[in-house]
């Protein structure tokens, strides 16, 4: 059993070797790193975060090539594309998202981003600070799935605390977006919803690793797993738990600990 002072000022020194502008390059966060326009690195980072599971590489390169038939302006092609423009996205698939799921994302980009300016207002009710990430998540959820003729095939892509999913990717991509400091891998361009909120990302890779250091006691990984590890990150810093992401992916991708 290590000492909580001793894992401390371990996992601190992984936070500072991997959260580093070095890191940007092999990890799927890279995309939204393309575009210095707001609204581009919000949608960027949406699809690089949706599509972030399996080889990195690959969610790479499948993120780039969606970009390139973006025109390189995702938030220009979301609210102006023509006929023409959409069927350049005839074909594109990554594992089980296809081109059917990619058409409805960009219908409710255009939807929304002709009535907001940011995408964080989804994840709020009313505008209003959510009073947790669990409540964000459902609203963004309720919010994304209010068009008209959804896609059946399309909900298993947006995940759903209630549901008691990890919401991995989107708990990732809340990271991207939401945490501020200055090593300039994390965004910090929203507001509203703030770093002492955010839910630990975890998958197999980052329970084996909370599991090897005694950080969980839930053996299911799902939400409550996600909430029991962020409970005790914030042990470690309770204004930026989510920071130590940084040390449990290090440690569990890179190290293969």
């Amino acid at each position: 059993m290590v000492e909580l002072n001793e894992l401390h000022q371990f996992f601190n020194n992984k936070v500072a070797e991997y959260n580093q502008v070095s890191f940007i390059a092999k990890d799927p966060i890279c995309i939204p790193h393309l575009f210095s326009k707001k609204q581009d690195i919000e949608i960027a980072g949406f699809f690089a975060a949706i599509f972030a599971w399996g080889n990195r590489t690959t969610i790479i390169q499948k993120s780039t090539e969606l970009m390139q038939r973006m025109q390189m302006q995702p938030h220009d092609f979301c609210l102006n594309a023509s006929a023409n423009d959409l069927k350049t996205l005839e074909g594109f698939k990554h594992r089980t998202f296809n081109t059917t799921d990619l058409l409805y994302c960009i219908e409710f980009f255009k939807q929304h981003y002709q009535n907001s300016n940011s995408l964080e207002s989804a994840f709020l009710t009313k505008g209003k600070k959510p009073t947790s990430v669990f409540d964000a998540l459902i609203q963004f959820h309720n919010h994304f799935f209010s068009l008209a003729d959804i896609p059946q095939r399309t909900r298993k892509h947006i995940a759903n605390p209630a549901k008691g999913s990890t919401c991995k990717r989107l708990n990732m991509y809340l990271r991207w977006m939401v945490r501020k400091d200055k090593q300039g891998v994390d965004f910090g361009i929203w507001n509203k919803i703030s770093p002492d909120q955010l839910i630990c990302p975890i998958d197999l890779h980052v329970a084996r690793v909370a599991n090897r250091f005694n950080l969980l006691t839930r053996k299911q990984i799902d939400w409550m797993a996600a909430e029991e590890l962020t409970n005790y990150l914030k042990k470690l810093d309770p204004k930026d738990p989510v920071k130590y992401d940084f040390a449990l992916f290090g440690l569990g991708v890179m190290e293969k600990y």
